[in-house]
């Protein structure tokens, strides 16, 4: 029988691919707890804020995940932009290839839905990108760029990349995505 921390776990991620695929406002706490496993009670305890609290904990979760991939690029290229552009895209482009092109950023939908009426998705959503942008620019710097145009150059990859991935899903091709690489 799962424990406690599993159920937790299991909402969280749940939530995370399901704000993915269907929108923060299409999905239901009763799907969340129905496709979790998760028994009903479980919800309220681990996340007494309902479905905002559960939201802030799949965008930090998501937010983790794409940060340890992004860690793990600009690890293995500190300081040749061009690869680390080149490994990201080819990440991405397989996980929307995976999904069917029926996944996406897997915050874009719920930050969309949420900030800025909610305060607290606000922060977190800034927090996540915030975090994004800081793991490029640091490949950008080591490759000789000032600060400033670091961040600048990061912010302008991530957003290229949140355009590429609707791209992708409406066309049902990764060329949107792989371009990326080619001409960033």
């Amino acid at each position: 029988m799962p424990n406690a921390q599993q159920h937790k776990e299991s909402l969280v991620r749940t939530a995370m691919r399901l704000f993915r695929r269907q929108g923060y406002a299409s999905t239901g706490l009763q799907q969340i707890l129905a496709e979790s496993g998760a028994p009903k009670g479980s919800l309220y305890h681990y996340f007494p804020g309902g479905k905002e609290a559960l939201g802030e904990a799949a965008v930090t979760l998501a937010g983790e995940l794409i940060g340890e991939m992004l860690r793990g690029l600009a690890e293995k290229h500190p300081d040749h932009p061009k690869a680390f552009v080149a490994g990201y895209c080819k990440v991405m482009a397989g996980w929307m290839k995976e999904s069917g092109f029926r996944s996406g950023c897997p915050i874009a939908t719920t930050i969309l839905e949420t900030v800025p009426g909610s305060a607290a998705m606000t922060a977190v959503g800034a927090g996540v990108l915030d975090a994004w942008i800081e793991i490029i620019a640091g490949v950008f710097t080591a490759s000789g760029s000032r600060r400033r145009e670091a961040r600048s150059r990061a912010q302008l990859l991530l957003a290229t990349m949140e355009g590429a991935l609707i791209l992708a899903r409406v066309r049902g091709s990764a060329r949107p995505i792989l371009d990326i690489a080619r001409l960033f």
